[in-house]
This record gives structure tokens, C-alpha cells and sequence, in this order.
């Protein structure tokens, strides 16, 4: 299967009083439909930022995208001029924000918001965007949804506004839905209920979705591949059961013992990555990991080690493993 959307060679940097910021470098991966492909990282690794760049939001200046291509079925969005990447068919891409309060207009009742979006990007009355709206707020599962179409965002709880930002971001039922931290904030049982819908969605839709997520449990029960990047750069790949049982990057080894366990000791202390994720103007000569690696050499502290193929599927950036 052809897949639906194409990144190669993403590059994102700002331009800073202290120097250039690499926030994504080199970044390239697929996604097919009906696929869900996770990014996961710390938080100043890069996702949010790769995310941004897909849907062209990256505020110029001081932000740049330097180098790349996102091909959506074909068309390369970063050729677009602003007009055209503009009137990018809803059906085609759209993206759910880590932060509903802060995405939604609050000047507007909800079921407007979602009905100007069905009016921006399909040929409909405004009485069809209007019930379109009510019908997404209904799909998303949202108790009594010609009441709450009515509404504004403030008299909605968290995690009923993520579920509406999900009907927004589906209204044109697009072909990739980019998810950016979709469960923050959220409690545990609001979370569930969010990860399941996008999920059934996908499944009903066969929407392609990218995942961005520090969450391995998230990734775990909902991810079919996952791309674990740090400091702007990809340093593992593959399918998310394989790399969750045998991760080859010193880096995804270290995220997953730091994962909590039942049946531990009661007062085990917590394994951690030492150190903190280099600053993206100042990053070292070789792997930006180095510093913090317990199983770094001479090698890993001078040149940057290239992505390769670890066994089937399965690729990383290190010189040790």
C-alpha cells in the first residue's frame, strides 16, 4: 500500500539571539492509512516542533523550514504558497492541539467553529455545516450535542473541549489526523476514552494518524509504529511490540526502564537517564546523546552515527549497538 503521507528530510530551525536553533533535523518517515505512527521523546526533543512543520505552523520568523519535503497523497505541502496551503482541503490533513482552551475561539460557540470549518473547505449550506456539526459532536460522543453545539468553550470541561476539538479536526474526515499530546491534562479515565475514540475513528475513517507522545504507555496500547527522537533528530525506528521487547538505542532502552513496574519493591528507586537533553543551539560534535550514554565511545563523542538497519524493520542511529 501506498502510503498517504511522505516526510523526508525535514528540516526546522530558529533563528536566536544565541545562535541557530536545530529543532528538527533530517527527519523522514511514512505513515500509510489507517495507520498509527507514534513520535516519542522528551519533552525538547522535537516532536511538537515536527508537527508544526508538517502542517506548515511554524512561525516565520524566527522559525525557517530549511530542507524537506511532506508529501499528502502526492503533493509536496512545503512547495504550497500560503494561498494554496490555505485551501488545503480539510479532507486531507488536520491536527488535534496538546492545548483545547488555547486552540478553540473562545469568542464562539463550539458547534459554530465546527461548522466554519465544514463551510471552508466543502460546498454546503450553512444549515447543513450547522447540523454536520451537531452530527460530529454526536460522533465523538458528547452527551446531549445540539446543547452543547450552543455552547462556548468555557463551560465545557477538558475533556469535553479535546473531544471537540477531535469532531473539528474529523468534520472533513481527513485522510492524516496529526494527534499533538491529545491526553495532557486529561485524567486517567478521560484519557482512555479520548485515546479509544481516535482510534475507533481511525478504524471507521482508515485515517492515518501520527501520534506525538512523552506517553510509552499511550504508544504501547495504541501505536502500530513508533520513531523515538532526540535532540531534532530520529534515533530509532520500528514496529512499536519490536522496539518496546528489544530496543537497540541506548536512549529508548533508557525510557523504557525508566517505566514504573508492579511487583517491584516497594521502595525501589526509579531508574533515570542522568543528565538533561542538550541545548538544540549548542549541541555536541557527535551524538547528542553521548554525554549522557553509559555505553558511549570515542567514536560516539565525534561523529554523528547515521540511521541504519538494526534487523528487519528495525533501524537506529548508534555506533555501539
Amino acid at each position: 500500500m501506498a502510503p498517504v503521507l511522505e516526510v523526508s528530510g525535514l528540516t526546522t530551525v530558529f533563528h536566536s539571539r544565541t545562535g541557530l536553533v536545530r529543532a528538527v533535523q533530517d527527519v523522514s518517515f511514512s505513515v500509510e492509512a489507517g495507520e498509527t505512527l507514534a513520535i516519542v521523546g522528551e519533552s525538547g526533543c522535537g516532536k511538537t516542533m515536527t508537527a508544526l512543520s508538517l502542517m506548515r505552523l511554524v512561525p516565520m520568523p524566527p522559525g525557517e523550514i530549511t530542507a524537506g519535503t511532506v508529501k499528502l497523497a502526492g503533493t509536496d505541502l512545503l512547495a504550497l504558497d500560503e494561498a494554496s496551503m490555505r485551501r488545503m482541503p480539510g479532507s486531507e490533513i488536520a491536527m488535534i492541539f496538546q492545548e483545547p482552551m488555547t486552540a478553540l475561539n473562545p469568542l464562539l460557540t463550539v458547534g459554530r467553529q465546527i461548522a466554519e470549518m465544514v463551510s471552508l473547505h466543502e460546498n454546503v449550506s450553512r444549515r447543513a455545516a450547522n447540523a454536520r456539526a451537531v452530527e460530529m459532536l454526536h460522533q465523538v460522543r458528547i452527551p446531549a450535542p445540539e446543547r452543547r453545539a450552543r455552547e462556548y468553550p468555557h463551560q465545557m470541561s477538558g475533556g469535553m473541549r479535546q473531544r471537540a476539538m477531535i469532531a473539528m479536526a474529523l468534520a472533513c474526515k481527513p485522510k492524516v489526523l496529526i494527534a499533538d499530546e491529545p491526553t495532557t491534562a486529561l485524567d486517567v479515565t478521560i484519557q482512555a476514552q479520548v485515546l479509544d475514540l481516535i482510534d475507533d475513528l481511525r478504524r471507521e475513517l482508515g485515517t492515518a494518524v501520527v501520534l506525538i507522545t512523552h506517553d510509552l504507555g499511550v504508544v504501547a496500547e495504541v501505536a502500530d509504529r513508533m520513531i523515538v527522537m532526540y535532540a531534532g533528530r530520529k534515533v530509532e525506528e520500528g514496529m512499536t511490540k519490536t522496539l518496546f521487547a528489544d530496543p537497540c538505542h541506548p536512549y529508548l532502552q533508557g525510557l523504557l526502564a525508566s517505566i514504573p513496574r508492579f511487583g517491584g519493591a516497594e521502595n525501589a528507586r526509579l531508574r533515570e537517564i542522568p543528565g538533561i537533553v542538550p541545548a538544540l543551539s549548542a549541541l555536541p560534535p557527535g551524538c547528542a546523546f553521548a554525554p549522557r550514554c553509559p555505553a558511549a565511545v570515542a567514536t560516539c563523542q565525534a561523529r554523528i552515527p547515521p540511521l541504519e538497519p538494526k534487523r528487519p524493520g528495525h533501524a537506529a542511529a548508534c555506533w555501539v549497538t
